[in-house]
């Protein structure tokens, strides 16, 4: 009896272990999938690859969760290739090519015809400007093109003959001085006057279209150089041809 009863005994103090089993599998796999979450943030396909193939022979044996083919074949682990340029970039760079290519024309103009203290060019981020001193042009307080200078007007037309077509601006300035004369009341009547005036010259050339050419006034307000000195008043004193991107062209 004593016997029986010391085996019965035993039998009952033995703990029953079988949980430990899944309990060890469940921890085994959270540090499986935090280093799988750790891999992954590293970037590198080709160090994944080979984890999750590691841990699928270890958990698995074949085929599981981590068993997805890599993105390249091993050994072919090429450079990222460079983004493609987009359209409207390329297409702004070659707009600026014309424009660029249009600005020699007119500097070899004014070159040939001895007219760099008169006329220049500068290329803006909006455009391929055109600046035309007063004494080109004008009497002082008209804005009325002289007679002598409708051939040089004539000529500037030739070159905004351009394909494809680009919109023009055409802007007068004016110095700080106030206008004292019957005609204009002000700078800006007749900086946007000698603009019109200038623009209706140009357009009698027939292989320019109207609906290209816009004009507007700025009068004084700005100068591109300071009003205290007579030369600086003179360099103020100017029409201005703005010619836009082609891109300005198609939006309208």
């Amino acid at each position: 009896m004593s016997k029986r009863r010391s085996k019965k005994g035993n039998h009952e103090d033995h703990i029953d272990e079988s949980w430990l089993l899944p309990y060890a599998d469940l921890l085994t796999l959270l540090v499986a999938l935090f280093i799988v979450l750790f891999a992954m943030s590293s970037v590198d396909a080709q160090k994944f690859e080979k984890l999750s193939r590691s841990f699928n022979e270890v958990f698995s044996g074949g085929t599981g969760v981590l068993d997805f083919p890599s993105p390249m074949p091993d050994g072919n682990m090429e450079p990222i290739k460079k983004q493609s340029i987009p359209n409207d970039y390329m297409d702004k760079e070659k707009d600026q090519e014309e424009l660029k290519e249009l600005q020699m024309k007119v500097e070899t103009y004014i070159d040939d015809k001895e007219l760099t203290d008169k006329l220049e060019t500068s290329l803006t981020t909006e455009g391929l400007l055109i600046t035309i001193r007063e004494n080109v042009l004008f009497h002082s307080g008209s804005a009325d093109v002289r007679s002598k200078d409708l051939s040089i007007a004539q000529e500037i037309s030739d070159l905004l003959v351009i394909n494809p077509p680009r919109n023009i601006i055409i802007s007068g300035h004016t110095d700080n001085v106030p206008i004292r004369n019957s005609q204009y009341e002000s700078n800006w009547e007749l900086s946007v006057m000698r603009a019109v005036n200038f623009m209706k010259v140009l357009l009698k050339n027939k292989e320019l279209n109207p609906a290209w050419f816009s004009a507007k006034g700025f009068g004084e307000y700005q100068p591109t150089a300071d009003n205290l000195t007579n030369e600086g008043k003179s360099k103020n004193r100017r029409v201005e041809i703005l010619i836009l991107p082609r891109s300005e062209v198609e939006k309208n």
